[in-house]
């Protein structure tokens, strides 16, 4: 599959998608707090996407029994919701959603923390969600794929965690997944080079520890191999003849 350069029409379809999900975003989050479960962060969040005429991208893709992605400490990504799995203080939880409007995707994650949590948690937040923003000064015409992830590597190597390898960002459009894969991680090579008019999905997932994950026996929730916290940030770009786009924010 050819990375794809989408029209100013497509652009437009993909602002909304973006818009209307950093909605949802911005909503689910006010709910997060010691008590409720997961699944009743789920079921908010698919009525929030299908009040707004738009479908949950993630819901039965590939067989994932449910609209958003929600992983609680040292779940990196795709936790299944529970209505047995009770959130609780000093938990952090990972919340990775993404819709359908006019067929056009957008995909988006936060981790939020559930009441107090330690200074050190706290940093493991606040870097992984500021490497994106790192990565994303690269992210301009010109530049070349991989100088995102070098620049995401760079900055989380100053504080030890683990870029977990085994997960990547991707392209987005027409389809949830679509080229190029974006590692996280620095690469030898330089990557395709960037094009106004790319939509890419960036998204840092690291682990307070060392990067290994391993999978679950459900087949989709991925934890770190040390039990170490992790968090992931994720926004849905446009790449233009200028700065970056973000398009879920």
């Amino acid at each position: 599959m050819a990375i794809t350069i989408k029209s100013a029409r497509e652009i437009e379809l993909m602002r909304e998608a973006g818009k209307i999900l950093s909605f949802v975003h911005e909503e689910m989050g006010k709910i997060i707090k010691p008590g409720i479960s997961t699944m009743d962060i789920n079921l908010y969040g698919e009525k929030l996407i299908r009040e707004r005429e738009c479908i949950p991208n993630f819901l039965n893709y590939n067989g994932y029994p449910a609209s958003i992605c929600i992983s609680v400490n040292d779940e990196v990504v795709h936790g299944i919701p529970s209505k047995k799995r009770i959130l609780q203080e000093g938990d952090i939880v990972s919340l990775d959603a993404g819709l359908i409007y006019h067929g056009y995707h957008s995909d988006a994650a936060r981790t939020y923390a559930v009441g107090e949590i330690t200074k050190d948690v706290q940093q493991l937040i606040d870097a992984t969600k500021q490497s994106f923003f790192e990565g994303i000064k690269f992210a301009k015409e010109g530049y070349y794929l991989f100088d995102i992830s070098n620049a995401i590597d760079e900055y989380i190597g100053r504080f030890g965690y683990g870029i977990v390898r085994d997960l990547v960002g991707h392209g987005i459009g027409t389809k949830l997944h679509e080229d190029p894969q974006i590692p996280n991680f620095a690469q030898k090579r330089r990557g395709p080079k960037l094009r106004a008019g790319m939509t890419l999905a960036i998204e840092p997932m690291i682990n307070a520890g060392r990067y290994d994950v391993e999978w679950l026996d459900d087949d989709w929730t991925v934890v770190s191999e040390d039990g170490s916290m992790s968090a992931h940030y994720e926004n849905t770009i446009l790449i233009t003849h200028d700065e970056p786009e973000i398009l879920t924010i």
